[in-house]
C-alpha cells in the first residue's frame, strides 16, 4: 500500500477523544485533515449526584447493571477511583448481573474482571430492552448506565425510563455526559463548509457528534442543505451503525467499516475514500 492514497481529499474529523493518532495516519496517507469536535465530554470527578449514586451502588447494589457505553462505564471506574471506591464499586458489582451493551461495552466490563451475562451483537439499546422485558423485569432493582444526553436526533430509548415503564426500579448513571462547543464558531464554519462542498468526507466516531452537528445546522436553519450535501458529494463516514443512526434515520446513507473501531474505520477511509476520488 503506497502512502498517497488519499492525496488531493480533504477530510474532516470531528472526534474529540483519540483524534490526534487518526489524524496522523489520515494525513500520512496523503490525506488534507481538518480538525472540528463536535462534542465535548463533561469531567466525572465533579460530578456529586453521580457520586452520590455510586455510594448507593455500593451500599446496596442492584439486582441487575445495564453497561451502556465502554466509554461511559471506564469513566464511572476512573471518577470511583479518584473518590477512593473503585475497589468497593468492583468488589460490590461482582454480586450484580450484568447485561452489556454490545461488543465495546462487553470488553470493557471483562477487562476489569466481570462477566456479562446477556449481550445483542449490536449495540441496540431497543435489543437490550426487549430481552429484558422477555425475561420480566417487574419489581427488579436495575442500574442503567446511561448511553449519554439523547438529543432529538438520537433515535435511542432511555433504558432507565422504558425499564421503569415495565415495572423495574432503575437508577440512572449519568456517566457520559456530552455538551456542545460554547464556541460554534468552528462546526458553523464546518457545515457551511460540507454544503459548499468544499470537504469531501466527515467523519463520526458517536452519535452525539453526529447530533451535535445536526443542532449547529438546525441553529443556522441549514439541516436540508447539510442533508442534502451528506445525499450527493460529501462522505459522511461513521465507525458504526450506532454512530450513524441519526443520519440514517434522516434518509441518509453512510460509509461503515465492518468493524466499530477507530482502527478499522482508518483502514476503510484509506481503502474507500480513494476510490470515490
Amino acid at each position: 500500500m503506497s502512502n498517497d492514497e488519499l492525496s488531493g481529499l480533504t477530510i474532516a474529523v470531528t472526534a474529540e477523544r483519540r483524534a490526534a493518532e487518526f489524524i496522523t495516519l489520515l494525513e500520512r496517507h496523503g490525506a488534507r485533515v481538518t480538525h472540528t469536535p463536535a462534542i465535548h465530554v463533561l469531567p466525572l470527578v465533579d460530578d456529586s449526584e453521580l457520586r452520590s449514586r455510586t455510594s448507593a451502588v455500593i451500599a446496596s447494589p442492584p439486582d441487575l447493571l445495564v453497561v451502556s457505553t465502554a466509554v461511559g462505564f471506564r469513566g464511572w471506574l476512573d471518577a470511583a477511583r479518584a473518590w477512593g471506591q473503585e475497589d468497593a464499586l468492583l468488589a460490590a458489582l461482582r454480586s450484580v448481573r450484568i447485561i452489556t451493551r454490545g461488543p465495546k461495552a462487553k470488553g470493557a466490563v471483562r477487562g476489569v474482571g466481570l462477566r456479562e451475562e446477556w449481550s445483542p451483537e449490536t449495540e441496540s439499546s431497543e435489543g437490550v430492552y426487549e430481552h429484558l422485558v422477555a425475561e420480566g423485569v417487574d419489581g427488579l432493582r436495575v442500574a442503567v448506565q446511561l448511553h449519554g444526553t439523547i438529543t432529538e436526533w438520537e433515535p435511542t430509548i432511555d433504558l432507565s425510563v422504558s425499564l421503569a415503564d415495565a415495572g423495574a426500579e432503575t437508577t440512572a448513571l449519568s456517566v457520559y455526559r456530552w455538551i456542545r462547543p460554547h464556541d460554534q464558531g468552528p462546526m458553523r464554519a464546518l457545515v457551511d463548509h460540507v454544503i459548499a462542498g468544499g470537504t469531501d468526507a466527515v467523519t463520526f466516531t458517536s452519535a452525539p457528534a453526529v447530533s451535535s452537528l445536526l443542532c449547529t445546522a438546525k441553529d443556522a436553519d441549514l439541516v436540508a442543505p447539510l442533508l442534502d450535501a451528506f445525499r450527493g458529494p460529501v462522505a459522511p463516514v461513521c465507525v458504526g451503525p450506532v454512530t450513524a443512526a441519526p443520519l440514517t434515520v434522516l434518509g441518509v446513507d453512510t460509509m461503515q467499516p465492518g468493524r466499530s473501531r477507530l482502527g478499522s474505520m482508518a483502514k476503510y477511509i484509506i481503502e474507500e475514500l480513494s476510490k470515490r476520488r
